[in-house]
């Protein structure tokens, strides 16, 4: 892909599952790529295998040290690093509190470091991995389901904000995917994520279809535009259909 070849790619959250498929997949396609998790033996041994530069810790801090690793240029940002955070309304604040700061926050300073070299040269990518939660809801799972609701909003407005000015935004929506987020995920996500759960490389093939027609939304199931367009069209009617599935879950429902 031209806009991937010889690009600087940053990938957080590369330790395993689907950063770890993004990176390879930016690696096999000609990028320079930096790989970023908390686990630095996990990405060290992927910067092995790949021909990548690890940069270990926190996700939210790391833009200064991508670029220097990529020669003064990052131009597609992989904002990938995130937390399952089950959990309803009574979940501790401090779970809230991680969720949004790994799920939403993370991605606002990186943007924040990110914008002001990309304005400049008018042009840069930056790719949010939400999740079909964003977009809709899951059940079980306050915290996430929130915070991925305010990652692709934050997408949103990244893109409505800068699109004339050369920043290209792409928010993944998937559902199901056979990584530790998903096993994390518990009976909620056996019920509703694993029976159409994909492999981690099928997102990444998604990403570059994508970015290769500058479309903003990415969902590697592609029903879950039906879903959305569904929610949107009668949103008592989709409630009651997710209340099903929450009362399934709890073992009330048929």
């Amino acid at each position: 892909m031209s806009v991937v070849k010889g690009a600087g790619v940053v990938v957080t959250g590369a330790g395993g599952g689907i950063g770890a498929a993004l990176a390879r997949r930016f690696a096999a396609e000609g990028a320079r790529v930096v790989v970023n998790d908390l686990d630095a033996a996990r990405i060290e041994a992927l910067a092995g295998e790949i021909g990548a530069t690890a940069v270990a810790g926190d996700a939210s801090g790391i833009v200064d040290a991508a670029r220097d690793a990529l020669d003064g240029a990052v131009d597609i940002y992989c904002a990938n690093a995130g937390l399952a955070s089950p959990g309803d309304a009574f979940a501790e604040e401090d779970v809230w509190a991680a969720a949004w700061d790994v799920n939403v926050m993370a991605h606002v300073r990186a943007a924040r470091a990110l914008l002001p070299d990309w304005l400049e040269r008018g042009g840069g990518r930056f790719v949010t991995t939400a999740s079909a939660a964003g977009l809709l809801t899951m059940i079980g799972a306050a915290p996430y389901s929130v915070t991925k609701h305010g990652a692709v909003a934050f997408a949103e407005w990244l893109s409505l904000t800068y699109r004339h000015r050369g920043v290209k935004v792409h928010a993944i929506c998937p559902q199901g995917v056979r990584t530790d987020m998903l096993t994390a995920a518990g009976s909620a996500g056996e019920l509703v994520l694993a029976p159409s759960a994909i492999e981690p490389e099928e997102v990444a093939d998604a990403l570059l279809d994508a970015m290769a027609e500058d479309r903003f939304l990415v969902l590697p199931h592609p029903e879950v535009a039906g879903y959305y367009r569904a929610r949107a069209k009668d949103t008592d009617h989709w409630l009651d259909s997710m209340n099903h599935l929450q009362r399934k879950w709890e073992g009330t429902g048929a």
